[in-house]
């Protein structure tokens, strides 16, 4: 297990930060802005680790989805899926593994931010696969990386207010 730790870490783009830089910047200004400034150092931290273990996630995901696609993609042919030093049900699992420390993450928080969870879930596992149908899948890929917004409103806040959902909206728009 432990020799295969740099090829897990390199389907989860550890070895890439950006990918999550991106999705935490505008995760943590609603939590700035749903806590007026003063969000406390436990929604910082669940927040952060959340968004970087769901932004991974959804990396295992997407090779998976992607793996006959990406051998032809000069890119992309040597992830670790697609050059066949691990297994497509390997990152499935890790998908999976990280999902649930994710939800773990959020059990002491309310329960419409458990409830949006399971949506950002299911639009983080199924975005992959609407590239495949999906005439401007960024768009969606939008909704995935900005789907901590409403959720740090509703953590903070028990309610999604408009701003949160503009905020969702605006992201959508940066993303395509």
């Amino acid at each position: 297990m432990f020799a295969r730790l740099p090829l897990y870490l390199r389907l989860v783009r550890m070895d890439k930060p950006i990918g999550s830089l991106l999705l935490l910047w505008p995760t943590l200004n609603a939590l700035w802005i749903a806590s007026n400034g003063r969000p406390s150092l436990s929604l910082l931290v669940i927040f952060t680790v959340g968004t970087v273990l769901m932004r991974s996630a959804g990396c295992a995901i997407n090779d998976y989805a992607d793996r006959d696609f990406d051998r032809y993609v000069k890119r992309t042919a040597e992830r670790p899926i697609t050059s066949g030093r691990i297994r497509a049900w390997e990152a499935v699992a890790i998908a999976a593994g990280l999902a649930l420390v994710s939800f773990l993450l959020i059990l002491p928080l309310n329960t419409l931010t458990k409830q949006l969870s399971v949506v950002a879930l299911f639009v983080a596992a199924s975005y992959p696969f609407t590239k495949r149908f999906f005439a401007i899948p960024q768009a969606y890929l939008g909704i995935a990386f900005g789907f901590g917004i409403p959720m740090a409103f509703a953590a903070v806040q028990d309610h999604v207010p408009l701003l949160g959902w503009i905020m969702l909206a605006a992201n959508v728009c940066w993303s395509i």
